[in-house]
C-alpha cells in the first residue's frame, strides 16, 4: 500500500498578512513535526477582511505579500509541500482593480509549483439575510489546474467551486487523484451542505478530497464553519475536526484506494453525449 501523510491546517485568520503568518506558522510546524509531507491551509490564508477599503490597504502582489513570502520560506525550511489554500492578491490584470483569490502550491524547496485562481465567485443571498458579492472585489479565474506532486496529481479548487461538479469531474479526468477544497464556508451553508458536498465530490470522482477550512468569529465580523475534513475516494470520511477552533488534522492517504474505487465504479469512462433538455 502506498501512503501519503497529510495534514490540514484549520485557521481563524487575522486581518493582516503579518498577523496571518504569525497565526498559521506554529500550526504548520506542528503539522510537519507530526510527519506530514503535504500540508494544506484554508482559503484566505493571508488575511480575512470583508471591507474593501481596508482590504485595499494591505493588498499586495504574490511577490510582495508578507504571508506568502513567509510561507514559502517555511516550506523550504521544513522540506514539505505546502498548499496555500488561497491568498487574496493583486490580480495583475490591466483595467481590472479587483483582487484574485489564488491557490498557491509550494514545493519542498519553497518554489511555486502551481497556482490557480478561484473560478466561481460567491454571489448569494442566503435565507438568513446574509448577502455576499464576492464578484465586486474578486476577479474570477478562467482556467482549471491539476498540479504534479511526488505522490500524484493534485486538483486545485477553492470554496464555492465545491458546488460545481463539472469542475471536479474535469480535474479527475485530467489525472487528479487528490482534489483540494480550501474554504471559508459561511455557518448556515456549512451546517447544511459542507459534508454532503465534500462526500459527493469524492464519490463522483473517485478522488481523495482534502478540505481545510477557516473557522469561528473573525476580526471583520464574519463567522466561518470550520470542520476541516478528509474524504476518501469511496466517499467515507477518513478524518475531521468537529469544531471551529484553529488546529491540525492528520491522516495517511492510501493512494491505491483511488484505483480501487474507480475500478469498482468506472464512471469517469462512461460519459455519453446527449441532446439538451427541451
Amino acid at each position: 500500500m502506498t501512503t501519503l501523510p497529510v495534514a490540514l491546517v484549520q485557521t481563524r485568520t487575522p486581518a493582516s498578512p503579518a498577523a496571518a503568518f504569525a497565526h498559521v506558522e506554529p500550526l504548520i510546524r506542528e503539522a510537519a513535526a507530526g510527519g506530514a509531507k503535504l500540508i494544506l491551509t484554508p482559503e484566505a490564508t493571508n488575511f480575512v477582511i470583508r471591507n474593501r477599503e481596508a482590504r485595499e490597504a494591505v493588498l499586495a502582489t504574490v511577490e510582495r505579500d508578507e504571508a506568502i513570502a513567509g510561507l514559502r520560506a517555511l516550506a523550504g525550511e521544513l522540506g514539505v509541500w505546502l498548499l496555500i489554500g488561497s491568498a487574496i492578491v493583486r490580480s495583475g490584470v490591466d483595467g481590472d482593480d479587483r483582487a484574485a483569490n489564488r491557490s498557491i502550491l509550494v514545493d519542498g524547496h519553497g518554489a511555486v509549483a502551481a497556482a490557480y485562481d478561484k473560478l466561481h465567485v460567491y454571489d448569494v443571498d442566503l435565507p438568513t439575510g446574509e448577502s455576499w458579492r464576492e464578484s465586486a472585489s474578486i476577479r474570477p479565474g478562467d482556467a482549471a489546474m491539476v498540479a504534479d506532486t511526488p505522490w500524484g496529481r493534485l486538483g486545485l479548487t477553492v470554496c464555492y467551486d465545491l458546488r460545481f461538479p463539472q469542475l471536479f469531474r474535469a480535474l479527475a479526468k485530467a489525472g487528479a487523484s487528490m482534489i483540494a477544497v480550501p474554504s471559508a464556508f459561511t455557518v448556515p451553508t456549512g451546517e447544511a451542505h459542507w459534508e454532503t458536498l465534500l462526500r459527493a465530490r469524492a464519490i463522483e470522482t473517485g478522488c481523495w478530497i482534502l478540505a481545510p477550512a477557516q473557522g469561528g468569529a473573525h476580526e471583520d465580523g464574519r463567522r466561518t464553519w470550520g470542520r476541516s475534513m478528509i474524504v476518501g475516494p469511496w466517499g467515507e470520511v477518513i478524518a475531521r475536526l468537529d469544531h471551529d477552533e484553529p488546529g491540525v488534522l492528520f491522516a495517511a492517504l492510501d493512494l491505491d484506494a483511488v484505483a480501487r474505487a474507480r475500478e469498482a465504479v468506472p464512471q469517469l469512462t462512461h460519459d455519453r453525449d446527449f441532446a439538451p433538455p427541451r
